[in-house]
């Protein structure tokens, strides 16, 4: 069975970090592209980051590239979200997301977890 547990998120000032962390377990998890999405209350998705099976390039929309990091260790089967200048239109719940097809994870991946709220004070 395929779980991927979110964890890392909380209550942050405008400006501040988290980092969250996404343990995965029950899949291949080297050969899994993994990634991030987040979801306000209301709305739809909005992808955030994305990395391939192997590290290397990462993917990020406009909206967070610069501030926000994808890595991952698949030694520890983990991948890990670095968010910086965090703003409060960026509450929402945030969710990783694992697909054998790195594109899918701009859409709808295979699997994802339970989610993580994240609250960014103003």
């Amino acid at each position: 069975q395929v779980q991927l547990v979110e964890s890392g998120g909380g209550l942050v000032q405008a400006g501040g970090s988290l980092r969250l962390s996404c343990d995965g377990s029950g899949l291949p998890f080297s050969l899994y592209a993994m990634g991030w999405f987040r979801q306000r209350a209301g709305e739809e998705r909005e992808f955030v980051a994305a990395i391939p099976c192997s590290g290397g390039k990462t993917y990020y929309p406009e909206s967070v590239k610069g501030r926000f990091t994808i890595t991952r260790d698949n030694g520890k089967n983990t991948v890990y979200l670095q968010m910086d200048s965090l703003q409060p239109e960026e509450t929402a719940v945030y969710y990783c997301e694992a697909d054998e097809q790195l594109v899918k994870l701009h859409a709808e991946a295979t699997y994802w977890g339970q989610g993580t709220q994240v609250t960014v004070a103003s």
